[in-house]
């Protein structure tokens, strides 16, 4: 039985402020988040009822929404309590949140000065963003045709939706010839990331991966480089050329969705995860689970 459409889901949505219907959360069809792309969003993942570095996460939608030129009619304790809410009104344990942000439909132009800034917040569960049995032996990667922008020509610090229209193009074209994902380079041909995941690659039992200074720097990117470094794991943030894919023994993605998943191939470059995605995928499932209160003394 095939799952039914998003807005076809049961349960609330919390949406300016207020908890209403999962199917009453409508955007009219002349907003302009929707024809501009003026809209930020954020995936976050609850695990045990608690949603991971959730701070973290509503900083960063402000700080996206400030790079689009717009501010956030909610503070982060206020979106905070929201999350906590919704996932306690869906009666979830794990699960998948998912805030958005957009200028309304006041104004319809380039120019949308007076457009109310809407917040909705919705969760669902859903597993992980690639298939177990692919995560587990590894997935496939294409090579993308369209490269991650300049920084000079797009906010690639924004976590902002327009941003992700190449990302959806290239995954299309890429699960078309039967690959899970696809990766990326930037706009002058250096390795940058999958359409949504940061790369890791490791040789010699150092890990590589591209400086994040040309894409967004992703929240469990950072977390997962913690971790190896308290595993007394070097880690190397460079830009890294496309003839050293060759060089590398194992690679993998991070991202809220995919968590850590080991790749097995990039178009013709093959890898074998091994024992360094291993412990950092059961690493970073530590992490995130919320550490049960300490017993009375």
């Amino acid at each position: 039985m095939s799952q039914p459409a998003f807005d076809q889901l049961e349960g609330v949505i919390w949406y300016n402020g207020e908890f209403v219907q999962w199917k009453d959360a409508k955007v009219h069809v002349l907003s302009h988040g929707l024809h501009y792309a003026s809209a930020v969003f954020e995936g976050q993942r609850a695990y045990g009822g608690v949603v991971f570095k959730q701070d973290e996460h509503h900083e960063r939608l402000h700080e996206s929404a400030r790079i689009l030129g717009f501010q956030l009619p909610y503070s982060v304790a206020e979106l905070n309590a929201a999350c906590e809410e919704l996932i306690e009104r869906m009666g979830f344990v794990d699960a998948y949140v998912r805030p958005i942000a957009w200028r309304g439909s006041e104004m319809m132009g380039i120019s949308a000065q007076k457009n109310r800034i809407n917040v909705a917040i919705a969760a669902w569960q859903w597993p992980s963003y690639f298939k177990p049995e692919e995560r587990m032996r590894g997935i496939r990667l294409d090579i993308a045709e369209y490269r991650r922008p300049d920084p000079r020509t797009a906010p690639s610090k924004s976590k902002a939706a327009g941003l992700y229209m190449i990302c959806t193009i290239s995954k299309h074209a890429a699960e078309a010839k039967g690959y899970a994902d696809a990766m990326m380079y930037d706009w002058e041909g250096y390795v940058a990331e999958a359409t949504g995941a940061n790369i890791f690659f490791v040789r010699d039992g150092v890990l590589h991966t591209p400086q994040a200074d040309r894409f967004l720097n992703g929240i469990t990117r950072r977390t997962v480089i913690d971790l190896a470094r308290a595993r007394g794991l070097e880690v190397i943030e460079r830009r890294i050329q496309p003839h050293e894919l060759a060089t590398f023994s194992e690679c993998f993605l991070t991202g809220t969705a995919a968590e850590v998943t080991p790749v097995s191939e990039i178009g013709p470059y093959h890898y074998q995860p091994g024992q360094i995605c291993r412990d950092l995928m059961q690493d970073y499932m530590d992490a995130v689970q919320p550490k049960a209160a300490s017993a009375a003394a």
